[in-house]
């Protein structure tokens, strides 16, 4: 029997600060982690949500799993009461689901201060549940609450939980560091001495983040016997987050040569990050272990010239075993090596004096304030020029924009642009809540009258930093705006003491990138 990974990222993660899933968004990612590999997932808890009995009623018709197995969440029956008449319990028998996941306290001071009951209660909690699910022909699994702290503190009481629940019929016991706090060799020392006391047991584990050690945790609970890793996809969850499921499977798999979900489903682990994270709409940290879009992204020199000769040489994995790439950005501390990288993947052909000029260029304009590895597009359009080429798309004759308070509906900024376009002089206005946005409208507008494919530009981010505060009012800025087309996007940056021009220069550059990527270098 191999290791199994359990998904709780629509239940655990769900609890982060900042999410809020629909059902819709729970039904979506539910597909993603099957689409993914895992084994479990566990989709929520029927009876204390409207939301998540919805779920597990939708998710009857209109999931259809492949891969993984959906897992009810809920607790044991109520302090002093009985299982007969628990209305949490019953709601987990009306998911119906095959596999149902309770959560019991393993720490005596939380049955003593939490529930307000004794030992024997609590324990009697733990095995009636367990054994009231079983005689409906559940299969369960057993959450330890607080397992580690409860075992520090009194270990007897925790291992009487464990066995409690594994007599009454519990498949799996999850050994749970509910406060994230314990440290990665007390939890081995712990596991040891459990699956010494009960040794035919299926242990897994659940590992908050709390303490920075949840992912080691995990990958230490597997060399000692465990047979569940318990986990959310990018550390989703409450406080500082879950086991990252995203570093976790590909350490198992990569490093550890575990199995935990098939190598080729391992590719899709990076751009299934990314969608659960559109979904959840929390911007993924792009320095995320091997998801991130700068896990394997190279800016000094020294680095990108050896990647050049040897991909291996500054990479741990190669990225497309998790679906990620190799990016080189360019850079004031970039070298040669990293402009002849990025010209190649535009499919120039540049030189290496012609590489050594962009990359003087890169520096002197980077003295200047400018920020190269956050601006892409912009980088492109160096290195085309370098090699001669003017776009001719559009020629920018004037621009103009003023902002005027009214009474009625406060400020409102107008924008006029003139640009010859094919040989034609377009005058053009537009209308913003602001003057870049004015200014926006008004270029696009012209830019669409010959160029209808940029309808499928969109500005996604516009950035402004300050460079020289001492300087006040009058200092100069940065202004960075990303730019999308579908899948595509890229950074374009401007630079000046008037931050109406820094965004010019920056918003032109991106509708010229958007032509290239879009109509071509030679406008076809």
């Amino acid at each position: 029997m191999g290791l199994e990974i359990y998904d709780t990222t629509l239940r655990d993660g769900a609890q982060q600060e900042g999410i809020s899933l629909t059902v819709n968004d729970k039904l979506r990612i539910a597909g993603l982690l099957d689409e993914l590999g895992v084994h479990y997932i566990e989709g929520g808890w029927p009876g204390a949500l409207p939301k998540d009995d919805e779920f597990f009623r939708r998710a009857r018709t209109e999931l259809d799993l492949k891969n993984a197995r959906l897992v009810a969440f809920g607790s044991t029956r109520r302090p002093r009461g009985s299982v007969a008449g628990d209305p949490q319990l019953r709601s987990l028998l009306d998911a119906e689901t095959e596999i149902i996941c309770i959560v019991g306290k393993a720490w005596d001071y939380h049955v003593r201060e939490a529930l307000r009951v004794d030992l024997d209660e609590g324990v009697r909690m733990v095995a009636e549940s367990v054994e009231f699910l079983r005689s409906h022909g559940r299969r369960v699994f057993f959450d330890a609450e607080h397992f580690f702290d409860g075992f520090r503190d009194d270990p007897d009481f925790a291992l009487r939980v464990l066995r409690a629940a594994l007599e009454a019929g519990a498949e799996r016991l999850v050994l749970c560091d509910t406060n994230g706090g314990t440290l990665p060799h007390v939890i081995t020392d712990v596991i040891d001495k459990v699956r010494s006391s009960l040794p035919e047991v299926d242990l897994g584990v659940h590992f908050h983040n709390d303490a920075g050690c949840a992912v080691a945790s995990s990958l230490l609970a597997v060399q000692h016997g465990v047979r569940q890793v318990q986990g959310c996809i990018n550390g989703y969850g409450e406080r500082t987050g879950n086991a990252d499921l995203c570093a976790v499977i590909p350490d198992l798999v990569l490093k550890m040569g575990v199995p935990a979900v098939p190598e080729d489903r391992l590719r899709l682990l990076a751009p299934i990050s990314h969608h659960i994270a559109e979904v959840v709409n929390i911007t993924l940290d792009p320095h995320r272990p091997y998801v991130g879009t700068s896990s394997f992204t190279h800016k000094a020199g020294l680095h990108t010239s050896a990647l050049a000769r040897r991909p291996d040489a500054y990479e741990h994995i190669r990225p497309d075993l998790v679906g990620n790439h190799t990016r080189m950005v360019v850079s004031e501390q970039a070298g040669r090596a990293s402009i002849l990288a990025k010209a190649r993947e535009l499919g120039l052909d540049l030189d290496d004096d012609l590489a050594r000029q962009v990359l003087e260029r890169v520096k002197e304009l980077e003295y200047e304030g400018y920020h190269f590895e956050a601006a892409d597009g912009s980088v492109e359009l160096l290195i085309r020029r370098a090699t001669g080429w003017e776009p001719d798309f559009f020629r920018v004759e004037s621009f103009r924009v003023f902002v005027e308070g009214r009474s009625d509906d406060g400020t409102v900024a107008e924008a006029t642009v003139k640009l010859w376009v094919g040989g034609r002089r377009l005058i053009t206005t537009g209308e913003g809540t602001g003057p870049v946005h004015a200014l926006d409208r008004a270029l696009r507008e012209a830019l669409l009258s010959v160029y209808p494919e940029l309808k499928a530009l969109r500005l996604t981010d516009f950035r402004v930093r300050v460079l020289d505060s001492a300087e006040g009012t009058a200092a100069r800025v940065r202004v960075l705006i990303e730019t999308s087309a579908g899948d595509d996007s890229w950074g374009t940056i401007g630079v000046h003491e008037n931050i109406i021009e820094a965004s010019w220069e920056a918003l032109v550059d991106a509708y010229l990138v958007g032509l290239l990527r879009i109509v071509g270098p030679d406008g076809r």
